[in-house]
């Protein structure tokens, strides 16, 4: 008899949900993480009594129980959950011509968007009104409901009905962009322009290369459920997954990167690590890129020549500048938690360096630093070509992070002086620890020109989730990812049980 039922190779939030439901539904399941902290892009860090987060920190309906959130939605069929911290206004947009609050209440966003456009904060208006209304349609069907093969049809027919109805009229707009609507209501340039930043903040595309239904969630979310950030950090959701995944009998292995996904006449068979340890397993599930999984952890031969040309043709995101620092805060007074800085609204927002993400979580948990600091991170776009380690590389890396200390003297304007630690990352940096294709933010499948691939493969007995499978980018997506793949792997009697 096989020790596991299933590999996950990767513990970044897609694969620690797939792996911890499959858990919950009875499977003995091992998860082979690289890195010695688990978390994939979302995991924390610990430096001289500063807490940081490598990536996310944006949050909305954690522990609301009317929340349409995936995360939260696994946490209560684990039984597990997270302390968390309310506040609002979500952040602070910065413009040159000024500073916009995101606050939760509609009402206060769109007053605050017209003290710059009354007749743009109109348009805005209608243009969420049409997104609240996809929203309100999609959350009658909760996430841990859906699957990816044909019994999700009995499920949605025998237990969505009403549901399925309210969304029949709206498939234009599900299977649509953000942009599409945005036409159909906005014309005022700045408003355009703040609905661009924000479908960029969530895919990393402006509003026509987003669908539909990822911007309409976030703003459901914002507006309907609750605003809050994990105690302890993004790693918190991490160490409940964690903690979900042993509770049910699943294991965790730190510190064991997989070398290659094992395959027999067409069919995963387990994996090779590194080592030289080999792990038998009918099912392996890869969180790792499309791009990673093809063309490093699978054989050529064993690859179907139709999947490897997806793989490489599929266009990635830029990488990222990070930075992260722990500052003095003596006499910094009302400092709000997020902020991002456009440099210049005459510069498009996805030109790497014009457009930067501030995270000061010290505003809500003192205790992520030591007394009387605070614990930031900033990061912005960087392209991967072009760098390499070498003599110029410090230099390169001092320079190209200078958008970002730049954007934080908008918010600290002697933020350079209060510096006690100081760390630089760069895409070398981001593809190294989180072993990702170029250190890519995710796949550039804009809306209208590709779908997202479900987590079957070509290959029997594997699968894949993360940000590279429906339904994309961003934290709800890839946990959503990890749900579908699970529940496929199961019978639909199974998850009812659930629902």
């Amino acid at each position: 008899m096989q020790d596991f039922e299933a590999i996950v190779i990767g513990s970044g939030l897609g694969g620690l949900v797939a792996a911890a439901m499959l858990a919950r539904y009875g499977s003995r399941v091992l998860v082979c993480e690289s890195h010695t902290i688990p978390g994939g892009a979302a995991h924390s860090f610990s430096r001289r009594g500063f807490h940081f987060d490598s990536g996310p920190s944006f949050y909305c309906g954690l522990t609301d129980p009317q929340s349409f959130n995936p995360l939260r939605q696994v946490f209560d069929i684990l039984e597990e959950s997270i302390a968390t911290i309310p506040y609002d206004p979500l952040g602070h947009y910065h413009f040159p011509e000024g500073s916009l609050p995101i606050y939760a209440n509609a009402k206060k966003y769109l007053d605050a968007v017209a003290e710059f456009t009354p007749q743009g904060a109109q348009e805005l208006l209608q243009f969420q009104q049409k997104l609240l209304v996809l929203y309100e349609a999609l959350r009658g069907i909760p996430v841990v409901a859906l699957r990816s093969d044909w019994q999700l049809i009995p499920v949605l027919l025998s237990r969505y009905w009403p549901s399925l109805l309210k969304l029949l009229p709206l498939l234009g707009a599900i299977g649509g962009s953000a942009g599409q609507l945005m036409d159909r209501d906005v014309r005022d340039p700045w408003v355009r322009r703040l609905i661009d930043l924000e479908c960029f903040l969530l895919s990393g595309l402006k509003a026509h290369g987003t669908v539909a239904p990822e911007i309409a969630f976030m703003i459901g979310e914002r507006s309907r459920s609750v605003i809050e950030y994990p105690v302890g950090g993004s790693g918190a959701i991490v160490d409940a997954l964690v903690r979900g995944l042993q509770r049910w009998g699943g294991v965790l292995r730190l510190g064991t990167p997989v070398e290659q996904i094992l395959v027999k006449s067409g069919t995963a068979t387990g994996v090779r690590l590194q080592n030289g340890e080999i792990i038998h397993a009918p099912i392996v599930i890869s969180n790792a890129t499309i791009w990673d999984t093809y063309t490093k952890l699978l054989r050529p031969e064993d690859v179907p020549e139709a999947d490897r040309k997806i793989a490489l043709s599929t266009p990635a995101i830029d990488s990222f500048m990070h930075l992260h620092l722990g500052i003095k805060a003596e006499g910094i007074e009302g400092l709000t938690g997020h902020h991002v800085v456009v440099h210049d609204s005459n510069v498009d927002i996805t030109v790497p360096g014009n457009t930067c993400m501030i995270s000061i979580p010290t505003v809500w948990d003192a205790n992520l630093a030591p007394p009387g600091h605070h614990a930031i991170h900033a990061y912005t776009l960087e392209p991967y070509a072009g760098w390499e380690y070498g003599e110029f590389y410090q230099e390169k890396k001092r320079s190209r992070a200078q958008s970002l200390f730049q954007a934080l003297e908008k918010i600290i304007p002697d933020v350079r002086s209060r510096i006690v630690l100081e760390s630089i990352g760069t895409p070398l940096t981001h593809a190294r620890f989180l072993r990702r294709y170029q250190g890519t933010y995710g796949p550039a499948i804009a809306a209208g020109t590709g779908t997202f691939p479900g987590p079957k493969t070509a290959i029997k007995g594997l699968y894949r989730v993360g940000d590279s499978t429906m339904p994309g980018i961003g934290i709800p997506a890839v946990a959503a990812s990890g749900i579908l793949c699970a529940n496929t792997l199961v019978n639909s009697d199974l998850t009812a049980q659930f629902l």
